[in-house]
C-alpha cells in the first residue's frame, strides 16, 4: 500500500509565529509591564577575587523613589545557593561582576543612582583566573571547602590504551587551547519576579521553565505549586538561558520591595552571566600504517568560572565527545571542569563539543599528513557503523556515517578540489554528539466548541521554530488547517512538564508527546463518530478537519455537540508524553550528526579570511520543516 501524502509534515510552512514578530506585536520580556512594577538593578563587584567586609546601602535606601535594596543580610531564612552558586554574594566575590546588592526603585534612572550610593568594603584577595593559574601550585581556592579548584571529573575508559599506542606505527599528540565564547542572543536576560498570597509568580527569558521552578522552590522553602514561571518569546538563547541563572535574586529582591520587580540585564551584563568553557586539551592518537585507529588519550581542562552552573553536564560531554565518531578499541579520556574567578560558564549549542572536535578533527588531519592519506580516506577507514557502541554504556550509532560522509565528499567535490589545488585552504570534519538529554516531555491537545486546537507544550520558543514544528504536527494527525491550532510559551501553572528546551530534544521529545496528544484527541473523536455513524471504528477516517465514513461526515465541532450537547460548550483532552521507554531506557535519545567541508580565500597581503564555500551535511530524519534545517 502506497504511503499517504503528508500535508504538513515535511513542507516549509509559513512560522506559525511569524506575523506577531515581523508586525512587532509579538511580545517579548522587556515588553510586558506589570501593574505597580518597579526597576531593578544589580549592584556588582568591580573584583575578580576579594572578602567582603561591610555592604552599607543606607544612602541608597534613603533615595526617594527607592522601594528596596536586597543584599545577603536578607536572605538568611532561605537556601541560599542553586547550581552551586549564591542568590547573591555572601562574604566573599569570586568573579568581576558577581551580584552583591540589587534595588527596586521606581524608574530607571533612579536605580541607577542608587547603586552609585551603595558603599561596599572588601580585602582583595589573590586572583586565579584562567586554567594554568587555577591549577598552579599554590593557587588560591576559590571555595575554601574545597582542597583544590577542580570542580569535577569525568573518566571514560575501554581497552588497554598503553597496548593500543605499543600495536601503533604512528602516534601523533598535540595540545589545544580554545577560547571563551559568548552566545550573543539578540535579547540579554531578563526577570520580572511578583509576589502574592499564591507564592511567587515568576517571568523569565529562559529555555527551561520547569528547571527554574523547581530551583526557585527549593531557595525559597516553597511548593513547586506555589511557584509559577511564564515564558513568552524570546530572542535567541543558544544555550545563555538553559538553568537557572539570577532568577532568585529578582524574586528575593520583589519579595523584599513588596512589589513587581523587573530586572534587565544590558549586553555587558549577559556576558559575566554566562558564557561558553574555555579549554585546554592534550591530545594523543595512535594509528596503523594503513590508517586503523588503535587508541586514544585525552585530558582536557575545562574553565567552567566560579560556579558550577552545569559545568560537570559539559564534562562528561567533554569526555565523550573527544572520541569523535570513530571506532577505537582502546580509550583513555579524563575530563575536568576547573573553577577560576571568572563568571560561570554553561551550555552553548554542543555542550563540551566544539573545544574537543576541534582538537580531535585538527589532529586527525595531522595524522592523514603523517600517514600519507587523503583526510576524508583516514575519516571513513574509521567510522563507526550503525549499532557499533562510542562510548561504554551509551546506545549504540543509529544512524549511518559512512553514507553521511560519501554525501559530503560527493556534494564537495573533494577529491578533485585538493587534487587540483594542494595547497589550497580547505578542511572537512566529522562529529557525532549524544543528544536529546532527559527523555521527559509532556503534551496535552484541546479541542474546543469553536473548532480550535489548543496545544499545551512547554518548549520555548526562541527563535528555532519549536512552534512551528509542534503545530505541523498536531496539524497533520488531526488533519486540521494550522490556523485553527494555537500553541502559546510555557506556563508552569498549566502547562505540561517538559524537562528541557536544548539538547536538539523539543521536535523529537516534545514532538513525539504532541503526536501522541493528537492521536489521542482523534481516538476520542472516532469514537464519537463510530458511535453516531454506527460503524466500527476502523472504518471512520478523518479529513479536513472532520470525521468521514462513506457519505457520512461529522465535523468536530459537531462531534463536539453529540457528546456534550448542542449549545454547551464542552471540550475533548487528549494527552501525550514522552518517557524513557523511547529508547528502551538506554541514552542517548539520538545521536546527532554533523559533517561539513569548507574552502578559504586568503589574502596573504591583509591576511583577511573569506568563506569561499561552506558544506554542511546533517542526518536529520525527516525533516519536518525543511527551510528551518537550512543554515
Amino acid at each position: 500500500m502506497a504511503k499517504q501524502a503528508l500535508k504538513y509534515v515535511g513542507q516549509s510552512v509559513p512560522r506559525v509565529d511569524g506575523i506577531e514578530k515581523v508586525t512587532g506585536k509579538a511580545k517579548f520580556l522587556g515588553d510586558l509591564v506589570i501593574p505597580g512594577m518597579l526597576h531593578g538593578k544589580i549592584f556588582r563587584s568591580p573584583y575578580p577575587h576579594a572578602r567582603i567586609l561591610s555592604v552599607d546601602a543606607s544612602k541608597a535606601e534613603a533615595l526617594p523613589g527607592v522601594a528596596a535594596v536586597l543584599t545577603a543580610a536578607d536572605i538568611g531564612d532561605l537556601v541560599p545557593t542553586y547550581n552551586g552558586r549564591p542568590v547573591i554574594a555572601m562574604n566573599k566575590v569570586r568573579y568581576v561582576g558577581e551580584p552583591v546588592a540589587a534595588v527596586a526603585a521606581t524608574g530607571s534612572s533612579t536605580a541607577e543612582e542608587a547603586i552609585s550610593l551603595i558603599d561596599v568594603q572588601y580585602e582583595e584577595l589573590p586572583a586565579a583566573v584562567g586554567i594554568d593559574a587555577a591549577r598552579a601550585p599554590g593557587a588560591s581556592l576559590i571555595h575554601e571547602d574545597r582542597s583544590d579548584n577542580i570542580c569535577s571529573h569525568e573518566r571514560v575508559e575501554r581497552g588497554n590504551v598503553q597496548e593500543g599506542f605499543t600495536q601503533s606505527d604512528v602516534i601523533v599528540e598535540d595540545h589545544f587551547t580554545f577560547p571563551m565564547v559568548y552566545h550573543y542572543a539578540m535579547e540579554p536576560h531578563a526577570v520580572i519576579a511578583h509576589w502574592n498570597e499564591e507564592g511567587v509568580t515568576v517571568w523569565s527569558s529562559a529555555q527551561h521553565p520547569f528547571q527554574v521552578r523547581n530551583d526557585i522552590a527549593k531557595v525559597f522553602r516553597l511548593p513547586t505549586a506555589r511557584v509559577r514561571i511564564i515564558i513568552s518569546y524570546l530572542g535567541g538563547g543558544y544555550g545563555s538561558k538553559s538553568y537557572t541563572k539570577f532568577e532568585p535574586v529578582v524574586a528575593a529582591l520583589a519579595r523584599k520591595a513588596g512589589a513587581p520587580v523587573r530586572v534587565c540585564n544590558s549586553v555587558t551584563e549577559s556576558m559575566i552571566t554566562v558564557r561558553r568553557h574555555a579549554a585546554k586539551v592534550r591530545l594523543k592518537t595512535g594509528f596503523k600504517k594503513d590508517g586503523t585507529i588503535m587508541a586514544r588519550e585525552a585530558e582536557i581542562y575545562l574553565d567552567t568560572g566560579a560556579y558550577d552552573d552545569n559545568g560537570p553536564q559539559v564534562t562528561i560531554r567533554a569526555a565523550t565527545r573527544v572520541i569523535g565518531p570513530y571506532r577505537i578499541p582502546n580509550i583513555l579520556t579524563n575530563a575536568y571542569s576547573v573553577y577560576t574567578n571568572s563568571g560561570s560558564a554553561g551550555s552553548f549549542r554542543a555542550i563540551g563539543a566544539p573545544q574537543v572536535i576541534f582538537a580531535g578533527e585538527s589532529q586527525i588531519d595531522v595524522a592523514a599528513a603523517r600517514l600519507g592519506m587523503d583526510p576524508a580516506e583516514l575519516r571513513l577507514k574509521n567510522l563507526l557503523k550503525r549499532g557499533e557502541e562510542l562510548r561504554p554504556g551509551l546506545k549504540g550509532i543509529d544512524a549511518n556515517l559512512t553514507s553521511g560522509l560519501k554525501k559530503l565528499i560527493r556534494a564537495s567535490e573533494w577529491k578533485q578540489t585538493v587534487k587540483k589545488k594542494k595547497t589550497a585552504p580547505v578542511g572537512l570534519a566529522c562529529a557525532v554528539m549524544n543528544a536529546g538529554a532527559t527523555p521527559v516531555s509532556i503534551a496535552m491537545a484541546r479541542l474546543q466548541s469553536d473548532g480550535v486546537v489548543n496545544i499545551l507544550a512547554g518548549s520555548t520558543e526562541m527563535g528555532q521554530g519549536v512552534r512551528t514544528v509542534l503545530s505541523q504536527i498536531a496539524g497533520e494527525e488531526l488533519t486540521v488547517p494550522l490556523d485553527q491550532i494555537r500553541i502559546m510559551g510555557a506556563d508552569t501553572k498549566v502547562t505540561p512538564y517538559d524537562s528541557s528546551t536544548g539538547s536538539s530534544r523539543s521536535t523529537t521529545c516534545m514532538g513525539n508527546a504532541v503526536q501522541a496528544a493528537a492521536r489521542d484527541l482523534k481516538k476520542q473523536l472516532v469514537k464519537i463518530a463510530a458511535d453516531a455513524f454506527r460503524v466500527p471504528q476502523r472504518q471512520v477516517r478523518l479529513q479536513e478537519g472532520a470525521l468521514i465514513c462513506g457519505e457520512a461526515r461529522l465535523t468536530f465541532k459537531e462531534a463536539l455537540e453529540r457528546r456534550f450537547g448542542k449549545g454547551s460548550g464542552g471540550e475533548l483532552i487528549g494527552h501525550g508524553d514522552t518517557n524513557p521507554a523511547i529508547t528502551d531506557y538506554k541514552l542517548p535519545v539520538f545521536w546527532e550528526v554533523g559533517m561539513g567541508m569548507v574552502e578559504l580565500d586568503i589574502d596573504e597581503e591583509t591576511g583577511e579570511v573569506r568563506i569561499k564555500r561552506l558544506i554542511s551535511v546533517a542526518d536529520v530524519g525527516k525533516a519536518i520543516h525543511p527551510e528551518g534545517c537550512v543554515g
